[in-house]
């Protein structure tokens, strides 16, 4: 495979990898080998330049304090342009040729994610994702070495039917992308809706579509009180901009948390203002109640990445932020040992990252609940707490 130097990041410097076969025990000193696959191109470039700097964050913290248990982390990061065959041969290096001990986010995109966990379980890498789909962890017993750092599709809808439960919305339409991040959220509404009594439609559209019009029209004529749109692409913009034209913005409109992005919103125009996103709560953290366990961590992490990078960080950079830092309570836990970095991670209970409070178990390996969710709107150019819990 031909090296790309667009999609390879430098490893930390003084960081060696080794060509031999992966290691069962490291001298003390001897740099951790970290691998990443994140899409920095492509439609999903968005999600995965901000999850690149949320990575080198932590990485750059981590080994400023002495790394884990003496070992600081060589950081190997490919882009996977936003396809699952590039990611695949990316995974395929970082565990063959880079020898890769653990590797933390999946491609920022949910079907590479999927696609990747079954070569880490292979392979018992652990894979710490960042990525949405709740099938990425599930069934546990088929992913004994894959976590998630970030909440399940599940819970985020179960989040959206609070709140249509407070506002009395009975009938609700959930417009979601082909991709494995669209289909996912399908997948879970298939339970979610019968269980909180919600009669839902179903409506889908291709990621790079650029007019949504038949679907809108018939979702019109269905009499949906709710629109819910599940995509990380740029076709979430024009679902807000169509269903302003077909008047739906007098009802109810949804994005899911993966559309929360301050581009989208200012491409989306005044049409943006109709629109309610289900967030995690990073985007409004100085809106958080003090009593938040999440706020003083929020504006610490806003402003060292505003020092480091020169812009304001997003949900994304904290969901892979949170991903290095959950391997490091976990490798605390079993004394650096990387073998046993799953038993670590299912010890860990009440860990407030950036992105919610992390509770694992050996049942469960997403760590995030609709807790860490809240709702949010697009005004004044930032986004703002509307509903809290």
């Amino acid at each position: 495979m031909k090296f790309d130097r667009r999609s390879f990041l430098q490893l930390i410097p003084g960081a060696a990898l080794t060509a031999t076969g992966v290691q069962t025990s490291w001298a003390a000193g001897e740099p951790l080998r970290v691998g990443s696959i994140l899409s920095v191109t492509g439609p999903a470039a968005f999600l995965g330049e901000d999850m690149k700097a949320g990575l080198q964050l932590a990485v750059d913290e981590i080994n400023a304090s002495g790394g884990i248990n003496g070992r600081k982390i060589a950081w190997t990061f490919y882009d996977a342009e936003s396809q699952t065959q590039k990611a695949l041969s990316a995974t395929r290096r970082l565990i063959s040729q880079d020898k890769v001990e653990l590797i933390v986010s999946g491609g920022n995109m949910s079907g590479i994610a999927l696609a990747m966990a079954p070569m880490a379980e292979a392979a018992k890498i652990p894979f710490i994702s960042s990525e949405g789909a709740l099938a990425i962890v599930t069934p546990v017993a088929d992913r004994k070495w894959v976590f998630k750092s970030t909440v399940d599709d599940e819970d985020v809808l179960e989040r959206i039917a609070d709140y249509c439960e407070k506002k009395k919305i009975k009938k609700v339409a959930l417009l979601a992308d082909s991709s494995g991040f669209g289909q996912g959220a399908t997948t879970q509404m298939k339970k979610v809706g019968p269980r909180r009594k919600l009669d839902v439609m179903y409506e889908t559209f291709g990621p790079a579509d650029t007019d949504m019009m038949p679907q809108l029209t018939r979702i019109r004529d269905s009499g949906a009180e709710a629109i819910i749109c599940w995509t990380v692409t740029p076709a979430g913009v024009i679902f807000i901009k169509q269903a302003q034209q077909l008047g739906l913005d007098k009802r109810t409109l949804i994005h899911s948390y993966g559309f929360v992005s301050a581009h989208y919103m200012t491409l989306a125009g005044n049409a943006a203002s109709s629109i309610l996103l289900a967030s995690l709560k990073l985007p409004v953290g100085d809106q958080l109640p003090d009593r938040d366990p999440l706020k003083a961590g929020i504006l610490k992490l806003f402003k060292d990445y505003q020092a480091r990078f020169n812009r304001p960080a997003s949900l994304y950079a904290a969901e892979s932020y949170d991903a290095a830092m959950l391997a490091k309570e976990a490798l605390t836990k079993v004394g650096g040992d990387v073998s046993k970095l799953p038993q670590g991670l299912e010890q860990v209970k009440n860990f407030a990252g950036k992105s919610g409070v992390f509770n694992f178990s050996p049942e469960r390996h997403s760590g995030l609940s609709k807790k860490d969710i809240v709702l949010v709107n697009w005004k004044d150019k930032r986004f703002n707490l509307v509903d809290y819990d």
